[in-house]
Formats: C-alpha cells, sequence, structure tokens
C-alpha cells in the first residue's frame, strides 16, 4: 500500500468512530411510564396515537428516536421500581401516562423534562405550581377537572328514578381517588344519595363489593378513572349488569364495552397533543413555558343496548345532551 493510500485508510478509520458517536448523540431518548399492563387495547392504542403522532413531527423510533417503555400491572404498588428504572435511563423527556404515573416520577426527578396524559388536577397533586405556568419540570394535559364527579352523579339521578344510593369504586393508595370521591360526596350531600366507598386495592375487593348491594334498593355505581379500575373495567361493568346496577363511568371505551353511560374527555386527542409537546421539548422548549392543557370538550356518551338489558328507560333530556348513542 502506497503510503498516501495508507494515511487516507487511517483516516477513514479514526473519523467512523466519530461519526458514529456523532449519529448515537443525535438520537433522542423517550421514556413512557404506563402503570397498566402493555396488552390492554386502549393504553395500547393511545400509546400508538402518541407514536403515530410522534411520526408525522418528524422523529421515528430506531431513526432518530428511541423509545424506552415500561409497564406495571395496573396496581398502585407495582409503579416505583419501575417509574426508578425508567428515570435511571436519564431519557430526554417522560411521557407519564395517568395521575400515578405523574407523581411517582415526580419522586424519583425534579429534573427531567416530563408531560402528563389523564390527570385530574395537576395543581392538587402537586405536579405544576400553575396551569398557564408550570414553573418545574412537568406539563401535560388534564382529563378533566375532579368536580366532573359531581355531574357523574346528576347524570344517574336524572337517569335512575328514586335514586337512594351511589357505590363509588376507587383505587386504594391512588392520589386521584380521593379528590374524586370529596367532589362526588359534596354532590351526594345536596342530591340526598347515599354514598358506599368501595376501595379497591385488588380484583377480588370488586366481586366482594358487588356481593354486600343486595337488598338495598334502587342504586348505582360510578367508577373513577385510575389504574385498577380501568384495568378491571371488565369485571365491574358485569357486575354491573348482573346486579341490574346504572354504572357511570369516565371514558368512552366503558361504554362501548358495555357500561351504561360515560361523561369525559377524549384521550385520544391528549396522546397526540402530549406528543406535540414532546416534539417542542426535544426540540429545545422547556416544560415551565408550556401550558398545562385542559380539554374544551366532555363527551357524554349512553348505551341503549345495556340500559335495555337493566330495563332502564334513559329519559330524552339526558339523550338529547348525548354525543353518542349506542345501539
Amino acid at each position: 500500500m502506497r503510503r498516501r493510500e495508507f494515511i487516507a485508510a487511517v483516516g477513514g478509520a479514526a473519523a467512523w468512530p466519530l461519526a458514529a458517536q456523532a449519529q448515537q448523540a443525535s438520537v433522542k431518548q423517550i421514556g413512557i411510564l404506563q402503570p397498566q399492563p402493555e396488552s390492554d387495547p386502549e393504553f395500547r392504542a393511545s400509546r400508538m396515537l402518541f407514536i403515530s403522532r410522534l411520526h408525522e413531527l418528524g422523529w421515528t423510533d430506531g431513526q432518530n428516536l428511541q423509545i424506552h417503555a415500561r409497564f406495571g400491572t395496573g396496581e398502585a404498588a407495582t409503579i416505583a421500581p419501575i417509574a426508578k428504572e425508567l428515570v435511571d435511563l436519564r431519557p430526554d423527556v417522560l411521557l407519564a401516562i395517568t395521575a400515578l404515573a405523574a407523581v411517582v416520577l415526580r419522586q424519583y426527578t425534579l429534573a427531567i423534562p416530563t408531560v402528563f396524559t389523564q390527570v385530574g388536577d395537576p395543581v392538587a397533586l402537586g405536579l405544576v405550581t400553575n396551569l398557564a405556568r408550570p414553573n418545574g419540570n412537568v406539563t401535560g394535559f388534564a382529563s378533566f377537572d375532579y368536580a366532573i364527579g359531581g355531574k357523574w352523579l346528576e347524570l344517574l339521578k336524572d337517569t335512575v328514578t328514586g335514586l337512594s344510593w351511589a357505590a363509588i369504586f376507587f383505587e386504594a393508595g391512588n392520589p386521584s381517588s380521593t379528590q374524586y370521591v370529596l367532589a362526588i360526596e359534596a354532590a351526594a350531600a345536596k342530591q340526598n344519595v347515599r354514598l358506599i366507598p368501595v376501595p379497591v386495592a385488588a380484583a377480588p375487593d370488586i366481586a366482594t363489593a358487588f356481593t354486600s348491594f343486595t337488598d338495598l334498593g334502587h342504586g348505582c355505581i360510578i367508577a373513577v378513572p385510575v389504574g385498577i379500575i380501568v384495568r378491571q373495567r371488565k369485571e365491574i361493568i358485569a357486575g354491573a349488569e348482573q346486579n341490574r346496577l346504572a354504572g357511570m363511568y369516565p371514558y368512552r371505551f366503558f361504554a362501548a364495552e358495555g357500561g351504561l353511560m360515560s361523561y369525559g374527555s377524549d384521550i385520544g386527542d391528549q396522546y397526540r397533543f402530549a406528543a406535540s409537546y414532546v416534539d417542542r421539548i426535544l426540540r429545545g422548549a422547556r416544560p415551565a413555558d408550556l401550558p398545562v392543557q385542559e380539554p374544551t370538550k366532555l363527551q357524554l356518551v349512553v348505551n341503549l343496548k345495556t340500559a335495555k338489558a337493566l330495563g332502564l328507560q334513559i329519559p330524552a333530556a339526558v339523550l338529547a345532551h348525548a354525543d353518542e348513542v349506542i345501539e
């Protein structure tokens, strides 16, 4: 080999690792924390919306982006170890799915930019100090104000003649649960409805609760939008149908899977908007400068097939306000 060729070859060999390092450094890292199992179809669909929107914005997993996702079992106790594992990877930005994920991640980092979805009241939870100016490393998209709990009870009161009691299914140990229960309690006092709290720590708690509702008169159930309640929705919906109880649920997919009614925000929008915030952060924006967004529209969905099975006649006034009626 001639001396000139040798020098060129050596120079090229030396430059290759530098180019590889530069390419590696340009790959951004995203951490996703989801308390629910990876297999949950609704949360999988939402994650795909998030990833699809990122792709539209110029980010492709495996090319200029690497996504690290961690999943829980749906129970609060399982989330802390995987949250710490994710934070230890030091990603460029974190996506916290639900209030539980956001609260736990905050315990492990006050530095890594974090975008949340499906959170009730981020100020009450201590995630941000102000919706317009989050003033920290956290921002995101709120599902709805906790006061919606009063609306859930009001809709049930309008639907079930002589409603005398309501059982609230919530997750024991979840920070959002208390806020929803307080809002429903305030409404129940005005509506003269007795509340039966049903704290759920494990799946068997659901079956046990339904066995205690016999011979109580005209009642209903309300499912709070937190971890294990979302995960065990099929059991809750089935229990309500078997015991001929009207049920109010927070998201459309509850009604689509057989629940009587749902009233809440479109969570698909939250994931698409969350991707836009993640994109802005990856390009240099600070979470403190990105205001927390609240839903501009809530949707009421009524399942008439379930109503018929329960022997309920949905009032015309309720149907008139429905955004979707499932026949």
